[in-house]
């Protein structure tokens, strides 16, 4: 397949004249496209290969219905940052389908990789540089294949719990590519205020569940781990330790810290309770959520909050947890608020 350099295409050229497959997307901007795009002509996925990254990788992209209907029209374009440790093909929310007037992408996050260039490039896990295949290749792979409005008002970034840091980690870090940035369930707060929190991050860059397997008499499937090879607890930013300052690339990369860099971006934040239940991951991210919500008010930030509790007036299907369920009706609230905000 030929590849682009650097260079948009011209506006309607990625139109598919097969309206019963995904339209054509050449590669570029250090994407390889390998395999087949699966799918239909406005939910499909890609399988890439980048250097920044090791291995494969999807990228999920769901356009408008009347896409096709008229080549001159451009859209905006809402970035969905999946949880650990999802892939981009698992993320089915009915919700994520409703829009006629934005393009969604999901890229593939890994696993593990919390949105981040690791520290640590020479571990097991091979390259692991995260932010740079999103914001330096994705962005610019999907503005130049498909018909968008290449702005920063026309661009949001959401994510679901790891996404959720990733989505106001990428929003802090380059503001000026984001106007909307929205955590549903995120690990927002990485401080060591929230340190259950980073510790679960450490789990998984360590690969705690595959130990837990491996002393195990129950049921675990040590061929189904996700979270394989492990890494040591400092690939990711170093030492998640808060003694001396050694934690101090944590607390850089914090987002309840920096909330003043989305000052000129649309803040939004949803969460549960977990039901009360210190034994639900929920729990703990509402906390965190609370405290970056202090954060904002002590900046005098406007923001959009929904704490949920335990989710009986939260759609049919939320019950407060960590889960799809409350997840769907966070976007049936978000969707609509993105649009208004792009139309404006």
């Amino acid at each position: 397949m030929a590849a682009l350099v650097g260079v948009a295409l011209p506006a309607g050229s990625a139109q598919a004249a097969d309206r019963t497959a995904p339209p054509p997307m050449m590669d570029g901007f250090g994407l390889t496209q390998v395999d087949t795009a699966t799918g239909g002509p406005t939910n499909f996925y890609l399988t890439v290969t980048t250097p920044e990254v090791a291995g494969k990788h999807h990228i999920k992209i769901i356009l408008p219905s009347g896409y096709y209907d008229d080549p001159a029209r451009r859209y905006p374009v809402l970035y969905f940052l999946h949880g650990s440790p999802d892939d981009p093909v698992q993320q089915t929310y009915p919700a994520l389908t409703t829009s006629n007037s934005m393009i969604t992408v999901i890229p593939d996050g890994g696993a593990r990789g919390w949105y981040a260039n690791w520290l640590n490039q020479n571990t097991a896990a091979g390259a692991q540089n995260w932010e740079n295949f999103h914001l330096k290749q994705v962005i610019p792979f999907i503005d130049a294949n498909l018909r968008t409005v290449a702005t920063k008002k026309a661009r949001a970034i959401a994510g679901v719990s790891m996404g959720g840091f990733g989505a106001f980690h990428y929003a802090q870090d380059h503001p000026e590519l984001f106007s909307q940035t929205a955590s549903l369930s995120g690990d927002i707060d990485m401080s060591a205020d929230s340190m259950d929190l980073r510790l679960a991050t450490v789990a998984s860059l360590i690969d705690a569940q595959g130990a837990i397997c491996g002393s195990s008499s129950g049921f675990c499937d040590p061929n189904n781990d996700p979270y394989k090879p492990a890494v040591d607890s400092d690939a990711l930013f170093g030492s998640p330790y808060p003694v001396f300052n050694a934690d101090w690339r944590w607390n850089e990369v914090d987002p309840s810290q920096h909330m003043d860099k989305l000052k000129d971006v649309g803040v939004s934040i949803y969460v549960g309770n977990g039901r009360g239940s210190a034994t639900e991951l929920e729990f703990w991210l509402e906390g965190a959520s609370k405290h970056v919500k202090d954060r904002m008010d002590a900046l005098g930030m406007s923001y959009h909050y929904v704490d949920y509790g335990d989710g009986a007036a939260w759609g049919t299907q939320c019950n407060g947890g960590h889960n799809g369920g409350c997840w769907e009706q966070d976007l049936r609230d978000l969707i609509p608020r993105l649009e208004r905000s792009f139309a404006s």
